[in-house]
């Protein structure tokens, strides 16, 4: 904590703008597990009058935190304080009120109705709410302000500092190299594109005990975390002692329900292990929506994927669905890392990219106004051609697969390729401290936990995300290492 006087009184008012996000958190929730679909309406308004009130209180802290900022010999932790409420300053300042509070209650409307559209295959009964959000997005850009395109504002809301010039170097790479290993995978048939096993049914109550054993193995804590189920998968932070996941079970291709666990535990993770001393502060999360993401694109992919993840997970799965026995520990780990084209972004790891490049692209032709929302169906299809090889069936496959734009998240789809960026820099700098594969292989996820803590998770929001990239990773966004081991996982 600080020992400066100026930063505790900001952190003493700061506490009922924590329990506010605490409360909007367990709403949200409750939205996307237990609340009753009618019930949009009113959660809504509820939601927008807690954001509303939540801006108030920020906006409160203008005069203490200027007056912080210009002090001198701040520590590490009372900059953070400061640069982190700027940043929220910056955005309670100049968007106002009545846009706040109307984007949380078209944005928890529009959830309920995506879902049914989604469910029926049906884009006209998303279309009007999305040409809402869009409407609104625009007009947040143009409150914010932004330098170049009017992305730039939306993905700094994510991803501090980042800018189209940063994303546009990164995916020119990314997709070329990835297009040629995707390739020489097609070409030599080296990892399977199909798989029987994505057929197979089998029973939620096995599947369930099967998930519970995926959280042992990982070592996630009972008294502080816990798994439900949503139509989407997603993970939420109520606190740094309140990690709460989801995931989906859809009857078949059991690794998707497996891999959506790894995945949101990587995200409770960062979570839980935050340094306690930054608890009801504006530190208590992780710096940016990439970082956010690395962690659980590393505990999906570099171990949840890897061989020796698969031999300790192989025993558990034999001994609750019984159709494994049918299939060698190699049979799962080809079937764990298939490699194909495919119309939905729960793609593999090659070609996982292509799919957010699209969104990307996508998301700032509608920002700019190139790209109407009544012609997404028709664009997306002919982009999943183009970007992908491969057209969607439906619409609840194409334009209507992802809860993003409901949720109003625009700008927040590139961070998912930097959270695989960064993962395979966090991968490459672990190698060199420990024996990954071994580590793994004698089920002891203690060093692995240990190392992202002490280098990655215990820092929170202190700094920013290239500050902490620089920091723990010694490189920043560079996609060489994603290449490098995307390259020996798959070529050699």
């Amino acid at each position: 904590m600080s020992q400066r006087p100026e930063i505790r009184q900001i952190l003493e008012a700061y506490r009922p703008i924590w329990a506010l996000d605490h409360a909007t958190a367990l709403f949200s929730w409750d939205r996307e597990t237990y609340m009753p679909a009618d019930s949009a309406k009113s959660r809504g308004s509820a939601q927008g009058l807690l954001a509303s009130m939540r801006q108030q209180r920020v906006v409160a802290l203008t005069e203490i935190v200027s007056k912080a900022e210009k002090l001198e010999g701040l520590n590490d932790f009372d900059r953070g304080v400061v640069r982190n409420l700027k940043r929220e300053l910056k955005y309670f300042t100049k968007v106002p009120p009545e846009l706040v509070e109307e984007l949380q209650r078209v944005r928890t409307e529009a959830t309920v109705v995506w879902r049914e559209a989604k469910k029926k295959s049906d884009f006209s009964l998303f279309q009007p709410h999305l040409e809402k959000i869009v409407e609104l997005k625009r007009k947040e850009a143009e409150k914010l302000g932004y330098e170049g395109h009017p992305y730039n504002a939306l993905m700094d809301l994510y991803e501090e500092g980042l800018t189209t010039l940063d994303v546009d170097r990164i995916f020119p790479l990314l997709v070329s190299n990835l297009k040629r290993i995707l390739h020489h995978i097609m070409s030599s048939k080296s990892f399977p594109t199909n798989h029987v096993l994505e057929n197979v049914p089998y029973d939620e109550e096995s599947m369930r005990r099967v998930n519970q054993e995926v959280l042992r193995l990982l070592d996630m804590p009972e008294k502080t975390f816990r798994m439900d189920v949503s139509s989407h998968p997603f993970s939420i932070n109520l606190s740094m002692d309140d990690a709460r996941i989801t995931t989906t079970y859809e009857g078949r291709n059991f690794k998707e329900t497996i891999f959506s666990v790894i995945h949101e535990c990587g995200h409770a993770l960062y979570t839980l292990q935050i340094d306690p001393s930054m608890d009801y502060t504006p530190l208590a999360g992780a710096p940016s929506a990439g970082l956010d993401e690395s962690q659980s694109r590393f505990l999906e992919n570099f171990l949840g994927r890897s061989s020796p993840f698969t031999n300790l997970l192989y025993p558990v799965l034999k001994k609750n669905l019984p159709f494994i026995s049918e299939y060698s520990e190699d049979d799962i780990y080809r079937y764990f890392n298939l490699v194909r084209p495919s119309p939905t972004r729960e793609a593999d790891e090659v070609t996982y990219n292509f799919h957010i490049f699209l969104r990307y692209e996508l998301e700032k032709k509608l920002l700019s106004g190139e790209v109407e929302v009544s012609d997404l169906p028709t664009i997306w299809d002919d982009m999943m051609d183009e970007y992908v090889g491969v057209r969607p069936k439906n619409m609840a496959e194409g334009v209507l697969q992802d809860v993003h734009w409901s949720w109003g998240h625009f700008g927040y789809f590139p961070t998912y390729t930097l959270g695989n960026v960064i993962a395979a820099t966090v991968f490459n700098r672990m190698k060199r401290a420990l024996d990954f594969q071994d580590v793994i292989r004698r089920g002891d996820m203690g060093p692995i936990k240990m190392w992202l803590k002490e280098n990655i998770h215990k820092w929170g929001a202190t700094y920013s995300p290239k500050e902490l990239q620089t920091k723990a990773l010694g490189d920043v966004y560079n996609p060489e290492y994603l290449v490098r081991y995307l390259e020996e996982k798959y070529q050699t």
